[in-house]
C-alpha cells in the first residue's frame, strides 16, 4: 500500500477581483466587489470542498471573519486535474481592502486539509497607484 504524500493533497486557488460600480455608492461609503475563484485540484486524489474561512480587511485595518459550509451553496468534489469556478462578492466601507483565507477540503481517502486562499486586493479604480 502506497503511503499518502503531500502530492495527494495539492489544491491551487487563483482569484480575480473586480469593482462593481453599478452596485456601489461611494458617497455612502459602499464599495461593492466581486471575486472570481478558480480552484484547481493538482493532487492525486479527488477532494471535496467542505467549508470556507475568509478574513476580510478594509482600508482602515478593520477585519471581519466569514466562515461557513461550502461556497455559494455548493460543496463540490473536484477530481484530480479538474477545476471548480465560482463568483461571489463582498461590500466594503472603504475604497481599498483585502481578503484571504482557506477552504477546508476532504480527500477521497478521508484526509482533511486546508487549501490556502492567497491574499488579494479589492480596490476602487485608481485608488492605488
Amino acid at each position: 500500500m502506497r503511503q499518502a504524500t503531500e502530492q495527494d493533497y495539492d489544491v491551487d486557488v487563483q482569484v480575480d477581483s473586480q469593482y462593481i460600480a453599478e452596485q456601489s455608492d461611494p458617497e455612502r461609503n459602499r464599495y461593492v466587489f466581486s471575486y472570481h475563484i478558480t480552484i484547481t485540484n493538482q493532487g492525486r486524489q479527488s477532494a471535496q470542498l467542505l467549508d470556507r474561512r475568509w478574513l476580510i480587511t478594509n482600508g482602515d485595518g478593520e477585519t471581519q471573519e466569514v466562515s461557513g459550509a461550502g461556497v455559494v451553496g455548493q460543496q463540490p468534489v473536484i477530481e484530480p486535474g479538474q477545476q471548480h469556478k465560482y463568483t461571489s462578492g463582498t461590500v466594503l466601507a472603504t475604497r481599498v481592502g483585502s481578503m484571504q483565507g482557506h477552504y477546508g477540503m476532504k480527500a477521497a481517502d478521508g484526509h482533511e486539509f486546508n487549501a490556502p486562499i492567497p491574499a488579494f486586493t479589492l480596490a476602487y479604480p485608481r485608488a492605488l497607484h
